[in-house]
């Protein structure tokens, strides 16, 4: 037996001695042990063979299911879509509310995985084996449309939790990208392992515009899925910075109002909304080698997506190392730079097959990028919204992005539109004719550069750093460390963890970023090398120089999100603070039942205010906001409680109606309508209310950073502890 070169043994030792060191317990700074990233990339793998199957089932012209095996007509196809994303709204509004409001033993997004890959497996499996080809096309059109809709309704709580578990298996940025990177490479192999074998079994059976390829695909390849799904998705856990009190119910028409206020979640929503021109281009491989050259290449296009699909691999390797070194946003508009120009030089060889396969597999290097720093950003946005408001909402993003599901309903139909204007109706065998399908080619190529171009304009505004959100994550650790203290729910490790943030904070107040010189670098890898004692000489130096420079980055770091946390430790010190807690305290003086009926005059008082400086015209901001808050108030008690007398709901039968145990599904519905309603008064309460509450809660926040002191007197005895 051939033995390991030592060379080779030397590079791979230190690799399996870190894995083995960090397997349970996570690396020094980090929260995940590589055996949960190992779960999550190997559950991934089964989540995207299940998600990348039924997707398949999807209403659109280049579907081969719908399209090309049951000659569905493109225009019909966008518009079964539309029904159904209009059908999907009030679906999607519940399913938001669901994931911040219903609480499962298990995790907030977990059980979702575990229950419904079941339901999606067994759906996509009868899917195919219906006998739609014998069918008249009304009646195959509405069970088709039907079908849809009951799919989705479990796949789109499947792809939501999958998104969301990445997305919060973590606090840490930079780790959180790390891990999307691993886990992808692990679970990248799902899609590149059916794009290959999909059209390979289709060449050697019925081909990939029949159906019966597909019954013969589906039920093996999607219960392989359903099987690593329940393996694997055991050892994943949920990671969300918040304090151990009971999270209240949150209110579909609250979140929105908050949500709305989030700059971030605009600037990337708008992104997508303009840029819906963008992946137009994306049938052009596939139909150049099942439909150009008379359809001589159809078998071989499994190798190709499989060769397309290597260059993922390269990406996601790539892409955390260059999120460390420039950052997510600017990887994103480079990214999209280099998206736009190689689309560009697509309109000029579309119709040479190697060219297509050139550039399609550069743009899917390009591409994949966003498959890490696109959740990353995600998740980032949902921090700072945190941060903000004090507030955690994640399901709730997705209830004011339903707007674009509606801008939706009418750039869907370019593209259809495209299609039939150029010859493409119901019969796809046109696209055997290269004019007709060149011609189709060429005008999506072009508008694919045109949304390209357009979806980059918002993000040139978005301004959120990695050095800001670990600014922000701190901040929410030490909110939740005073919080548990106050609740008597403080661990000693979360004490340790939070004071040593602070202390940090501290001694970096004030601080200027290091210098970061590569000298010490460059000088080592100039030394000797010619002998076993100069390498390891050599290696040592090298070794030493890239600690000290991970050192001074990591100093750097720190230094650089210090103000934030500063700002957030001394705060109440400033004037600013000092006078929202005077109105906050008049405020609470007033009473809840207060009616503010002179808001008008406070609102040209708060305007006439001076604002000579920084502080001085956000004490004015302050002082409008407030004063503005006192008229809704107003408003509010003038439309609703002007024939009641403002009075808090009694709320003690809340749980009891939301529970779900012991209950027929007719006893749950009407519960749950009760619920609705109980909430809904409790909502039209706090609004009338709310200078009240907001003052209360200030008052409350102000008065948690008064125990720091103590918190600090036992830090510092659990130090002396742990030294003795």
């Amino acid at each position: 037996m051939a033995k390991i070169p030592q060379k080779i043994k030397q590079k791979v030792a230190p690799i399996i001695s870190t894995a083995k060191q960090y397997w349970h317990n996570p690396s020094p700074g980090n929260y995940v042990p590589y055996k949960e990233i190992a779960c999550l990339g190997f559950g991934g793998f089964g989540v995207n063979w299940v998600i990348m199957l039924a997707s398949n089932i999807g209403l659109n012209a280049g579907n081969f299911i719908l399209g090309a095996s049951f000659n569905m007509k493109p225009i019909d196809l966008q518009i079964m879509l539309i029904v159904a994303n209009i059908v999907g709204i009030p679906l999607g509004i519940v399913r938001s509310y669901i994931y911040d409001n219903v609480h499962f033993k298990g995790g907030k997004f977990l059980p979702y995985l575990k229950h419904t890959a079941l339901p999606i497996v067994v759906l996509a499996i009868v899917f195919v084996w219906i006998p739609f080809e014998n069918m008249e096309y009304i009646p195959k059109a509405v069970i088709i449309e039907i079908y849809y809709l009951v799919l989705n309704v479990f796949l789109c709580f499947y792809n939501d939790a999958f998104s969301f578990i990445q997305q919060i298996i973590t606090p840490n940025t930079q780790e959180r990208v790390n891990i999307m990177s691993i886990s992808q490479i692990i679970y990248s192999l799902s899609p590149s392992i059916t794009n290959f074998l999909i059209p390979t079994i289709a060449g050697l059976t019925y081909g990939l515009e029949n159906i019966n390829t597909y019954r013969i695909i589906y039920p093996g390849f999607t219960i392989v899925g359903l099987i690593f799904n329940y393996i694997f998705f055991k050892g994943v856990h949920e990671r969300i910075v918040l304090p151990k009190e009971k999270q209240e119910t949150i209110r579909l028409a609250d979140a929105i109002r908050e949500v709305a206020k989030n700059k971030y979640f605009w600037i990337t929503s708008l992104a997508g909304w303009l840029g819906f021109l963008e992946n137009s281009y994306g049938i052009v491989l596939s139909w150049t080698f099942v439909y150009g050259y008379d359809g001589k290449y159809e078998a071989t296009l499994g190798i190709v997506n499989t060769l397309i699909g290597n260059a993922a691999l390269y990406a996601m390797i790539l892409c955390p190392i260059a999120i460390k070194k420039i950052g997510k946003r600017n990887l994103l508009i480079g990214s999209n730079i280099i998206n736009i120009i190689l689309l560009t030089i697509l309109c000029f060889v579309y119709k040479n097959i190697i060219g297509v396969v050139a550039i399609v597999y550069l743009n899917n290097f390009v591409l994949v990028f966003g498959n890490i720093y696109m959740p990353g950003i995600n998740a980032d946005i949902r921090d700072y919204h945190q941060y903000k408001t004090g507030v955690r909402v994640d399901g709730m993003f997705g209830i004011v992005g339903i707007l674009g599901t509606i801008i939706g309903f009418g750039t869907g139909l370019v593209v259809p539109a495209i299609y039939e204007r150029m010859g493409l109706v119901d019969d796809y065998s046109v696209l055997y004719n290269d004019e007709i399908r060149n011609g189709i080619i060429g005008v999506l190529v072009v508008a694919s550069v045109i949304g390209a171009v357009i979806n980059v304009i918002p993000y040139l505004f978005y301004d959120l750093t990695e050095e800001k959100h670990r600014g922000y994550v701190k901040v929410l650790k030490i909110r939740a460390m005073l919080a548990d203290y106050r609740n008597g729910k403080l661990s000693d490790d979360e004490l340790v963890d939070t004071m040593n943030i602070i202390h940090m904070t501290r001694k970096y107040d004030g601080m200027q970023k290091l210098p970061v010189s590569k000298d010490a670098l460059k000088k080592a890898k100039k030394l000797p090398k010619k002998t076993p004692e100069e390498k390891e000489v050599r290696k040592a130096e090298i070794k030493k120089a890239r600690e000290e420079l991970r050192k001074i980055r990591e100093m750097n770091d720190d230094i650089g999100n210090t103000p934030i946390v500063m700002e957030e430790l001394t705060k109440y010190s400033t004037d600013r603070y000092k006078h929202k807690l005077l109105l906050a305290e008049k405020a609470v003086a007033d009473g809840k039942g207060h009616y503010y009926g002179d808001a008008d005059s406070e609102i040209k008082l708060a305007k006439k205010m001076p604002k000579s400086n920084k502080e001085a015209k956000l004490i004015r901001s302050d002082a409008i906001s407030f004063a503005r808050a006192k008229k809704s108030s107003a408003k509010i008690i003038d439309k609703y409680f002007s024939f009641e007398p403002l009075k808090e709901p009694d709320m003690s039968g809340l749980e009891e109606l939301q529970s779900t145990e012991n209950k027929k599904f007719t006893q749950i519905f009407a519960d749950k309508r009760r619920a609705s309603q109980l909430l809904k008064r409790q909502s039209l309460y706090n609004r009338a209310i709310k200078p009240y509450i907001d003052s209360e809660k200030l008052i409350q926040t102000a008065h948690d950073y008064t125990y720091l002191d103590e918190i600090e007197e036992k830090y510092h005895a659990l130090s002396a502890s742990a030294e003795n």
